[in-house]
């Protein structure tokens, strides 16, 4: 049987999903210069697949335009994987307002135009935790030889995939929770690093598939389970691409500049987490006792803390290592949304001049939870309905969103809660892991 290959044009959206356009490889010139056509409304696509609620009804047209540099080709056996990430664009060629990578770019702008040091820029990662059903769950198989050794060629499928795809692995380990995973890749610069979160997870998707098998993202499977967590780790640099993050003489290790960016994330960290932990069974995970993250707070080599100042290894390369860890995230964010909410916290955080508290005289673990609170720190909250609430009342996140991005993101989020309204817990995780 004959066959033409197809490349496939699309964008990581509200939901976190990637969707978009296929055609012909051969129409690729002139796709490459002109884009594939898309609607306003298809913003609105909910994660389960249905628009439930849309400002732009059915009129209207834009331009999803590939970035050449994002170009995907990874060969299989059975076809390749042949795909671009875009952005969205109106018929006039400008950016539209509410194109989720135009977001991030916008706030990478931002904190590059800053008065205070000029040229800073930001080095990211995404570390992300899935499950692979193609294991057989195993008591006693938590980061064991017999998990990373049973899960057969998934592992090192995945790897060359995403090096076939312009990525650099650095890990793969059998995880916490039933049948899971963790991947990790090398550190990439600005929009680049949203870009290799989203080929990330389509690699690991892809590569299942041929198995015959799932990589699940979803934020968590079993309500009373382990959750997958997506956590994203950072660091700036300046105009000469040196480390400006680094101070071990000062409080968590940070400079001046680096405790200005982490502040304005603690400040703003429970608006935040309506964008990075955007779903309702995402709050299932961040609830005490699942090495989740349950306190807006900040902690120096701590698993449990929202942010964590992560370790550095060895003697060499002190400032090169750090990096500092944003863990109340998952992959029902889109990578641009999430990475771009966690740069305009920062950038307000340098623009105000946020300080950081002190570090705490005792485990913070061990205060009582009237101590945290009295010591200024808040609980995450407890549900999407509640964080969109605090979302909805941040004037700061609507300036980064602009009006319409921020009506939008709003709407599509409650009408996505009144889709599993009524659901019980199992059954919600259940919905969700079929999607993600």
């Amino acid at each position: 049987m004959n066959r033409e290959p197809l490349v496939f044009v699309g964008t990581s959206d509200l939901a976190g999903l990637v969707r978009g356009k296929g055609f012909p490889a051969a129409e690729l010139p002139r796709r490459m210069r002109r884009g594939v056509g898309l609607t306003h409304s298809n913003i609105m696509m909910s994660a389960f697949g249905p628009i439930y609620e849309t400002p732009f009804g059915t009129e209207g047209d834009l331009v999803l335009m590939p970035d050449p540099t994002t170009k995907v080709e990874v060969g299989f056996d059975d076809a390749a994987e042949r795909f671009y990430l875009a952005d969205i664009l109106t018929t006039d060629g400008d950016h539209w307002e509410c194109c989720p990578r135009h977001f991030l770019r916008r706030a990478l702008t931002a904190l590059n135009d800053l008065d205070t040091q000029a040229g800073l820029s930001l080095l990211a990662a995404f570390e992300q935790e899935f499950v692979y059903t193609g294991v057989e769950d195993r008591p006693g198989a938590t980061y064991a030889l017999d998990a990373h050794r049973r899960q057969g060629t998934f592992g090192e499928s995945y790897m060359a995939a995403l090096r076939a795809a312009g990525l650099t692995p650095d890990s793969f380990l059998p995880e916490y929770g039933a049948r899971q995973y963790e991947v990790t890749i090398d550190p990439t610069r600005g929009l680049r690093a949203a870009d290799e979160a989203v080929i990330q997870r389509e690699m690991a998707r892809a590569v299942a598939h041929r198995l015959g098998n799932r990589a699940i993202f979803a934020p968590i499977l079993d309500p009373d389970g382990v959750g997958n967590g997506t956590h994203i780790h950072f660091s700036l640099r300046d105009g000469a691409d040196r480390p400006v993050f680094h101070d071990p003489a000062r409080p968590y290790g940070l400079t001046p500049i680096g405790e200005h960016f982490v502040a304005g994330l603690l400040y703003h960290l429970p608006v935040l987490t309506a964008i990075t932990a955007p779903s309702a069974v995402s709050y299932y995970r961040l609830r005490p006792n699942r090495w989740a993250p349950t306190w807006a707070n900040i902690g120096v080599q701590d698993r449990g803390a929202s942010i964590r100042v992560c370790p550095i290894f060895g003697k060499d390369g002190a400032a090169q290592q750090f990096n500092v860890e944003f863990r109340v995230a998952d992959a029902a964010a889109s990578p641009y949304l999430a990475l771009g909410a966690l740069v305009w916290a920062g950038v307000d955080g340098i623009r105000q001049r946020r300080p950081l508290p002190a570090p705490p005289e005792r485990n913070f673990w061990e205060m009582s939870e009237a101590e945290r609170q009295a010591a200024g720190v808040r609980a995450l909250p407890r549900s999407l309905c509640q964080a969109l609430d605090g979302l909805a009342a941040s004037e700061a996140a609507r300036e980064w969103f602009g009006e319409l991005f921020f009506d939008v993101y709003l709407r599509f989020k409650r009408a996505e809660l009144r889709a599993v309204d009524g659901r019980s817990e199992t059954a919600t995780c259940a919905r969700y892991a079929e999607i993600y």
